[in-house]
């Protein structure tokens, strides 16, 4: 369907000058941890979010899951809404009903002053799992769920790093130009001397996601990776 996706869903509203939308959302579902194989387990949001016309989500809590998709149900755009397979077991508040999450508005989930750790989807869990290791090691880290990948919520990054001085950025797909690398860009490209650290980034192995049980586990970061690379970034 990439065609049908990129070709025409994505650049209608454009060579129609802006008279025709196409008001549609494009379910999802991915992610390594439950030995699926490489076909079924990458994570491709750098793909979508490389396209203009395309928003491009990805929940992390049940509430957040349902507020997105109606927002992005609401939307006159075509939007990607990615689903991590692993989430679904989630337990979270029931959100009132007609409950909407702003496309391109990220969530601090944790406050903090040493490190900003910035992750979406699974992995932003993890990261929160992450955060509280580090506070019993006297790190502080501040955890943002960016929620919405394009657009994403350039102004609360900002800030966040600017007060910590430090950027962690955690993606559960491979490391070589993800979106990760965007963000790690344009952070560094506008916090040039302000920054106490290099921007960090962490990442999938540069390989399709493992069947093998031990081979899939090391694939993705997790709640330790997370913890040694925030460790190494404030040594």
């Amino acid at each position: 369907a990439m065609d049908m996706i990129v070709n025409h869903a994505a650049k209608l509203r454009f060579m129609s000058g802006g008279q025709t939308g196409v008001p549609i959302t494009i379910r999802m579902m991915t992610g390594a941890g439950i030995a699926s194989g490489g076909q079924h387990s990458d994570y491709l949001e750098a793909w979508f979010s490389h396209v203009a016309g395309l928003k491009v989500v990805a929940p992390s809590t049940p509430e957040d899951a349902y507020g997105l998709l109606r927002t992005c149900i609401d939307d006159p755009d075509p939007c990607i809404f990615i689903e991590n397979l692993l989430l679904y077991g989630s337990m979270g508040a029931m959100p009132e009903a007609g409950h909407r999450v702003e496309i391109g508005k990220a969530a601090v989930r944790r406050e903090g002053s040493d490190l900003t750790i910035l992750s979406y989807s699974r992995l932003a869990v993890e990261a929160q799992a992450a955060a509280t290791t580090l506070a019993e090691e006297g790190i502080s880290a501040e955890i943002i769920d960016l929620r919405s990948i394009q657009p994403w919520d350039k102004e609360a990054v900002l800030a966040s790093v600017a007060k910590t001085g430090r950027l962690l950025i955690v993606h559960e797909a491979v490391k070589p130009f993800g979106a990760g690398a965007e963000i790690a860009a344009t952070v560094s490209h506008e916090l040039f001397g302000q920054l106490k650290a290099p921007v960090h980034r962490l990442g999938g192995a540069f390989c399709a996601v493992p069947f093998s049980r031990p081979l899939e586990t090391a694939f993705a970061p997790d709640a330790a990776r997370i913890v040694e690379a925030a460790k190494s970034l404030c040594a």
